[in-house]
């Protein structure tokens, strides 16, 4: 398929590209680069190539699927600059979930239709080292339908350090235990000279790969992301791209690509102003062209791009899928990171309300699981049966808690140590 005749006026450079990648081809890094700058009739020539690939690639379907996010703790030995939701030990707002009371919120999930409950949260001082893996024993033991997505490669490294052994071995332990998949989260842009700008004592690039390199050997698939909009070149960005483009066609293990934009409002490096050249995250054409470009780059491999509807908002989000994406990700029951940085698109989106947007989108709304195997198609309109106990929650702070409540609970206070259960 070719552009010309669709965008008379595409410069030949950007048409060169575009009509190679529908012809089957993949850009370069260098090529993904000059894309980055694209605007007017180029931007919207790119737009539609990777519109025209999903398409081809995915279909009109347009999934999500019904989850919980539980952070357990927000207290972290580490201080990036980019997160607003982390706090000290000593810090009056510290607070650490006990296993029970994980459990507990990951049955009432289960109870309003969640297939997945995803646990991630700060690296706490004290934490015993069979904390991970007895916290999915439990959680299984209670739940044993439920997927548990979990643990960033950043607290990976943690557990393995304090157990003092591999990761490949702790990683095998945990899919014992009855862990699903690993968010890919911590890896902000793999570029170790900016990883220390924006987060000094980060985990490194080859030891982000090494996680989840190790986990898709081990048949644990994870998410892929990239968080942009901050200090990042538009050639780290897409260096980032390609990086995860090679490991995609060695190990197949990454599900999904989730492009992040910078939530800067609370964020430390902002509020402190650390970082001079520090920007307040993307433009709405530079997100309409990463998401763009994802899809060039990432999907003959990776197959799914997703929409965060907490940093971009639902109706931007409504508007990515036309630029690419074919993924609303999760209803994010308790979504509490974006949020204390200052992302101000809520705690919960509902099935109803995805399904709405899919459906005004043009497209075909389909509950997933986390491995994106479809559970329900629903139609073009709304049908008899399709409402669920999450579809009537209207305050979702007031129905299961937020982050502000917890850091004042003092039934959760961060205590050292952190007893075993």
């Amino acid at each position: 398929m070719s552009l010309s005749g669709l965008f008379d006026g595409v410069d030949r450079a950007t048409r060169a590209v575009l009509d190679r990648c529908l012809d089957g081809g993949e850009p370069t890094v260098a090529e993904a680069i000059a894309l980055c700058t694209v605007n007017g009739r180029e931007l919207h020539a790119l737009v539609a190539a990777a519109d025209e690939l999903r398409r081809r690639q995915v279909g009109d379907e347009v999934a999500y699927v019904v989850n919980r996010n539980i952070n357990f703790t927000n207290v972290c030995v580490k201080a990036c600059r980019f997160c607003a939701f982390s706090r000290t030990q000593r810090s009056e707002e510290g607070y650490f979930l006990p296993i029970d009371e994980i459990v507990r919120r990951a049955l009432e999930a289960q109870a309003v239709g969640a297939t997945e409950v995803c646990l991630q949260a700060g690296l706490a001082p004290g934490m015993d080292g069979n904390f991970y893996v007895e916290l999915v024993r439990a959680i299984k033991r209670a739940a044993p339908a439920l997927h548990l997505h979990a643990f960033s490669p950043e607290e990976i490294m943690f557990g393995a350090e304090l157990r003092r052994q591999p990761v490949r071995e702790l990683l095998a332990e945990l899919k014992d235990a009855g862990l699903g998949s690993l968010p890919g989260t911590s890896a902000e842009v793999l570029d170790d000279e900016l990883r220390h700008r924006i987060a000094p004592g980060r985990i490194t690039t080859a030891e982000w790969i090494e996680v989840v390199s190790s986990a898709h050997a081990l048949g644990l698939p994870t998410t892929s992301t990239l968080m942009y909009g901050h200090v990042e070149s538009d050639a780290q960005r897409m260096a980032h791209l390609g990086t995860l483009r090679e490991i995609q066609k060695e190990t197949h293990g990454f599900t999904e690509f989730v492009p992040l934009s910078f939530v800067h409002q609370e964020a430390p490096m902002h509020v402190k102003r650390y970082l001079p050249d520090l920007r307040q995250g993307p433009t709405g054409n530079e997100v309409a062209r990463l998401y763009a470009i994802s899809r060039l780059m990432l999907g003959p491999s990776v197959r799914n791009i997703q929409v965060s509807w907490v940093k971009e908002g639902i109706r931007m989000g409504q508007w990515l899928l036309s630029c690419g994406a074919n993924d609303l990700g999760g209803t994010l029951i308790n979504e509490s990171i974006s949020t204390s940085a200052g992302a101000a698109h809520g705690q919960l989106q509902t099935p109803a309300d995805l399904r709405r947007v899919i459906r005004e989108a043009g497209r075909v709304p389909v509950q997933r699981d986390t491995r994106y195997r479809r559970l329900r198609v629903y139609g073009a309109v709304p049908e008899a049966g399709e409402e669920t106990a999450l579809d009537g929650v209207v305050d979702a702070a007031e129905r299961f808690g937020s982050y502000q409540t917890l850091t004042q609970d003092a039934r959760f206070r961060f205590k050292l140590p952190v007893a075993r259960e």
